[in-house]
């Protein structure tokens, strides 16, 4: 390392006089300590939509966001979070930060704020179980500080300090720990993270679709069973020759049905926002956690890596024109100020080289992370199936209920032949 960039590092180190939070294991800083279970157990945030408040003009979003680590609660709007994303971005560009869903300025209907309420929630519980992030006092801040302009509360924590690279004592020396193909290891796992992504957006799909299904179940039990009702409760009077009809029992029969399809919409109801919030969310948080990670690959791509590539084109451009301004004998002062110029970018290239190996250093970590969230599979199988054997357990306790009841329909009475019953229907009542 030069004497101008190692003092430039030393210098940017003084800064921030608190601990840095990168994990630091015995042995290799590059490795991962944590587990799926500690991560999880760290924090766990909610965030729930508080009545609208109306301003002057326009109305506005207020959430009540609790942490239950740091036993806090405290309000945000959506402006707060983007902010608070925008300089968790500038500190940590070599991480995985969420991003966050869109903001809509127009006809925000229940649905959509309520779907952007889950998204936020998703979003502040991986920057709260990120082990880069859980300890900084950006982060504390936002979940726990409850004066009047948070905002500027958030500017100021950042101000004078530069982003990891410039605070991480070890992070020059990134490329002493990297294992020496770490670019063939990184292409690899962005591919089989691209892979997993693909599928896991494939899998929430059809998740959404199986609760969907189950809720327009619901809704439709709910109409079947009004339509009984509303067959059991016409008054319409009968004609003179159907006066000994056996309607007037059946109608009584089936207005009674009504009360069992009411019950069965709703268990259909309950089983398809159970599937919402224990599967399709759980799916949505992993799908996140990827999408930051393909995120963090193109900064990486387009950022660092971009500026190193274009700092040695510089680089080599004047290190042509001095080698032209020797051979043509130019003045001693143009030769010398080309000679400082070429010092420059020679410190410039250094340090993009060092960011260079400390993003790779980090992405190396972040993949470790995404390995760690891996086995979040099972939480999510488990979790489909405990809501379909819960949900069809209900539904075929009701159904039995509900079958005593039907028998009466179909049993004749001393009157009235009974009607002829299908094979499928003296299968059904045999049972």
């Amino acid at each position: 390392m030069s004497p101008l960039i190692r003092c430039h590092w030393i210098q940017s180190v003084k800064l921030r006089p608190e601990r840095c939070t990168m994990e630091v294991t015995q042995g290799s800083p590059l490795m991962l300590p944590h587990t799926l279970q500690e991560l999880l157990g760290h924090d766990t945030v909610q965030v729930e939509l508080i009545p609208e408040k109306k301003g002057l003009f326009l109305k506005h979003v207020e959430y009540e966001v609790s942490s239950q680590f740091l036993k806090s609660s405290v309000y945000r709007r959506y402006n707060d979070f983007v902010l608070f994303q925008e300089i968790l971005l500038q500190k940590y560009p070599y991480r995985m930060v969420p991003a966050l869903p869109p903001k809509r300025m127009l006809g925000a209907d229940r649905e959509f704020i309520e779907s952007r309420r889950r998204a936020l929630k998703r979003f502040i519980n991986l920057v709260a179980r990120h082990p880069s992030f859980w300890d900084d006092v950006l982060v504390n801040i936002f979940l726990s500080y409850n004066g009047q302009d948070v905002q500027n509360k958030m500017r100021e924590s950042i101000r004078g300090i530069g982003d990891e690279y410039m605070t991480t004592p070890f992070a020059s020396q990134a490329k002493d720990f990297l294992p020496a193909d770490i670019q063939v290891q990184f292409a690899a796992s962005r591919e089989l993270i691209r892979n997993i992504f693909n599928s896991f957006y494939k899998l929430r799909d059809r998740a959404e679709r199986m609760a969907a299904r189950a809720i327009d179940n619901a809704t439709d039990l709910l109409g079947f069973g009004k339509e009984l009702s509303a067959l059991g409760s016409d008054t319409t009077p009968l004609p003179s020759w159907a006066a000994h009809s056996s309607w007037g029992a059946l109608k009584q029969a089936l207005k009674g049905l009504s009360v069992e399809f009411t019950i069965l919409a709703d268990k259909a109801a309950q089983q398809g926002k159970l599937e919402e919030i224990d599967v399709v969310e759980k799916l949505n948080l992993f799908l996140d956690l990827l999408q930051s990670y393909k995120d963090l690959c193109e900064r990486h791509e387009k950022g660092v890596l971009h500026k190193h590539q274009k700092a040695l084109h510089k680089y080599s451009l004047m290190k042509r024109q001095m080698m032209s301004a020797t051979v043509q004998n130019k003045e001693a002062e143009s030769v010398e100020q080309l000679e400082s110029r070429i010092v420059e970018a020679e410190n410039a290239i250094m340090v993009m080289e060092l960011r260079n190996y400390f993003s790779l250093f980090c992405l190396h970590q972040e993949t470790q992370l995404i390995h760690i969230y891996l086995p979040l599979t099972s939480h999510i199988l488990g979790a489909f199936v405990n809501s379909q054997i819960q949900g069809h357990k209900e539904m075929n306790q009701v159904w039995n209920e509900l079958k005593p009841k039907l028998n009466c329909l179909f049993v004749g009475s001393s009157n009235l032949a009974t009607p002829p019953l299908s094979p499928e229907e003296r299968h059904f009542f045999s049972r």
